[in-house]
């Protein structure tokens, strides 16, 4: 029997709300139930990974229980303020029907290794409609009422339009490596009447909430344009483009996999080893962004995919060899926690992870921490200005006198489309 074929014995699972991270913020603490595995929550179009919807829109949920024994799992609804922090609005206010309910839609898995009960449900149905934008936690609790993991989503209205543009960074420093953010948002429907006060932004990343930038003032304002011209202060570490792997065959090697092999218990998916990016030069690669896609040859992935030993390894220059590296991806919702941390084996000269992850397609990358614990997303890939990265500017508007924050606005920006 598989060794995490078991009930956790841990109790109370410490979740960690937090404040919005920008890129020199400290690891987040948040953890997922050690069982409960292959989390999704996206809305429902092809292609579509980042858990923003409209209000009446659909979000899809979704996650995998590797104690395959058919718990009763409830959701839980609650609504955030701009720091995710609970407001204190009664459930009737944001909710139509139920806050909590149970999650009725599960299967078994089938012909699969590593037995497992696939969840899902959405949002808005019969019993849970939400009324209001705004920032939301959904959580999932088990019997216990113990909460088994939390995921961030964020519904919005467009009662503005946000332009988005993509920069280099402009300074000398700053000019090969660095995209700046630059974008307007356009209200003529909409009275603001205090513009620094009333307004407040997020600025995302490939929809990484650890990298985000926060509460950025509109540099300008005209007429019922508010401008954000800013390069410093709206700027981003460029990056790289994600590695990857697709292990939708079980009995092939894909693409980037070495070998795969019947391990004791499992499949063991054997990855070529990375080398460091940051001194070579940039080649463009197709990504997705840091996400995933489950998949299989031919079935249903959600109940027939296998689950996976990936074993990831590095080699890096003698400088990183004693830094702390952790492989990088929405995969685990871009935690970064022991799961995920790898271990320099002396021996072969490398760094080593083993992940369990469902057959699929995956982006992942490697980030570093510096000495004082923070995150660093150069040290392993390098930054490289001609980077494609996908952009969100999240606009927040709370008037005078109420209760919470709307979110009145998003755009999207691409750096394909890059400006000197």
């Amino acid at each position: 029997m598989n060794k995490l074929h078991f009930k956790n014995t841990f109790g109370l699972l410490f979740f960690f709300f937090g404040s919005i991270l920008n890129t020199n913020a400290q690891v987040a603490t948040t953890n997922d139930a050690d069982y409960i595995k292959t989390i999704s929550v996206r809305p429902l179009l092809t292609n579509v990974f980042a858990p923003f919807i409209k209000l009446n829109e659909t979000l899809a949920v979704s996650f995998d229980d590797l104690n395959a024994d058919m718990q009763e799992y409830t959701y839980q609804i609650t609504h955030c303020d701009f720091d995710w922090n609970p407001t204190n609005l009664t459930e009737t206010e944001y909710i139509v029907g139920y806050a909590n309910d149970r999650i009725r839609n599960y299967e078994t898995s089938f012909n699969t290794l590593q037995p497992y009960v696939h969840y899902q449900f959405q949002i808005p149905n019969q019993n849970t409609r939400i009324r209001i934008t705004g920032n939301y936690l959904i959580s999932v609790l088990n019997e216990d009422e113990e909460i088994v993991f939390s995921r961030k989503f964020v519904i919005y209205q467009n009662k503005t339009n946000v332009g988005v543009s993509i920069h280099r960074g402009r300074s000398l420093i700053d000019r090969q490596d660095k995209q700046s953010v630059q974008f307007t948002v356009y209200h003529p429907n909409l009275r603001i009447n205090n513009p620094s006060q009333e307004i407040k932004t997020v600025l995302l990343q490939n929809n990484d909430w650890k990298t985000a930038i926060t509460d950025v003032k509109p540099q300008f304002i005209r007429g019922d344009q508010l401008l954000y011209k800013y390069d410093k202060q709206t700027s981003f570490w460029a990056g790289n483009e994600f590695l990857f792997f697709d292990s939708k065959s079980i009995r092939t090697a894909g693409p980037n996999i070495h070998s795969i092999k019947q391990g004791e218990d499992l499949y063991e998916t054997l990855l070529y080893t990375d080398e460091e990016r940051k001194n070579k030069p940039y080649t463009l690669d197709q990504d997705i962004n840091g996400n995933f896609v489950v998949r299989i040859l031919n079935g249903d992935g959600n109940l027939e995919a296998d689950y996976t030993w990936v074993h990831f390894s590095l080699a890096v220059s003698e400088e990183n060899k004693n830094k702390t590296i952790f492989v990088n991806g929405n995969f685990n919702d871009w935690q970064l926690i022991n799961s995920n941390k790898m271990m320099y084996n002396k021996e072969a000269a490398v760094f080593e992870a083993k992940i369990l992850l469902k057959q699929g397609f995956y982006n992942y990358n490697y980030v570093s921490l510096n000495t004082e614990n923070l995150v660093d997303p150069t040290t392993i890939d390098g930054s490289f200005y001609q980077t494609e990265n996908e952009y969100t500017v999240l606009v927040y508007y709370r008037k005078t006198g109420s209760r919470y924050q709307e979110i009145i606005g998003l755009g999207k920006g691409n750096s394909i489309n890059i400006r000197n």
